[in-house]
């Protein structure tokens, strides 16, 4: 390749990036006039603040940060006591020290659970789309396995064999959730790579691998953005409810592992374990529904003038 067909190709991604940077800011742009979306937009930044701000909001008093201090002498307080804001829970752990550094864990928990199903479901979903033939049906029944076992029971399971462990139910997590990106990749990639574009590239020479990078592969990624930000409120409550019957370590500051401890104490009058970390979970899932629903409905050619 002579330097005039380099800076060809040079210019050309430019020109690209510089393209789809428009319209990424013309979607955010489409997205925050959305009412319902922009609500859910202002919800995860407040959490995200909360999760960033955390050793500035609660100081860490445990050499573990995630592992929440406990004053035997003060149990069960109701909140506005002194130095307990949200109250404590029936081992003397403040709740709000659990909320907020539980704000750090769940944004992690799902930056890392969907970020890993995002890449495995990209990589096999596009092996079996561009590959075909004997790889694409061997990789089809492999997600079909993992697909027919109960979304919540196969992760119960490893997680259990595993043992208790926040990263246990990480893992557990990411191996169930990557095979829906597995299918939605493989799809988009059969629609692509039909498209017009596609075939003049092809009648062009461009090489099969440079079709798939430039062309097919960042025009398959659509669905799976939408999809993404859906789960990453899914993941949370699934890591909860994980938490919430024992799966992660004790005495950990996480929503699910809260509302576990304060679930017996809600008969007894003391609501505030339970309902403060149940309500940022409840926050946190619908906010990245509102956001998913509107991102759906602004990349949706349909709804487009």
């Amino acid at each position: 390749m002579d330097t005039m067909d380099v800076a060809g190709a040079s210019s050309y991604e430019s020109s690209n990036l510089a393209v789809r940077a428009r319209r990424a800011g013309s979607l955010m742009v489409r997205l925050l006039f959305n009412p319902t979306a922009a609500a859910g937009v202002v919800v995860i930044a407040l959490i995200l603040g909360m999760a960033i701000l955390a050793p500035l909001l609660v100081a860490p008093n445990t050499p573990d940060a995630y592992q929440m201090p406990r004053d035997w002498g003060l149990v069960n307080a109701p909140p506005g006591t002194s130095g307990h804001l949200l109250g404590t829970t029936s081992t003397g752990a403040d709740v709000l020290y659990g909320v907020v550094w539980g704000a750090r864990m769940s944004v992690r928990l799902s930056l890392i659970v969907v970020g890993l199903s995002v890449a495995i479901g990209v990589v096999v979903g596009s092996l079996a789309g561009v590959l075909g033939g004997k790889v694409d049906e061997l990789v089809m029944r492999l997600v079909d396995i993992f697909m027919a076992v109960p979304e919540l029971l196969f992760p119960l399971a490893i997680a259990a064999a595993l043992g208790p462990s926040l990263t246990n139910i990480t893992i557990a997590l990411a191996c169930v959730l990557w095979t829906k990106y597995a299918r939605i990749v493989r799809a988009e990639i059969l629609r692509v790579r039909e498209s017009t574009y596609v075939e003049a590239a092809t009648a062009l020479g461009d090489t099969r691998f440079s079709i798939f990078r430039r062309d097919i592969l960042p025009n398959s990624l659509t669905p799976l953005t939408v999809q993404s930000t859906l789960d990453m409120g899914r993941v949370v409550l699934m890591g909860a409810t994980l938490s919430f019957i024992g799966l992660a370590e004790a005495g950990l500051a996480e929503w699910g592992t809260l509302v576990s401890q304060g679930r017996d104490g809600i008969a007894a009058g003391h609501w505030w374990t339970a309902t403060f970390p149940g309500l940022l979970i409840f926050l946190w899932a619908l906010a990245f529904n509102l956001v998913g629903d509107g991102l759906r409905d602004v990349l949706d050619p349909r709804t487009q003038d």
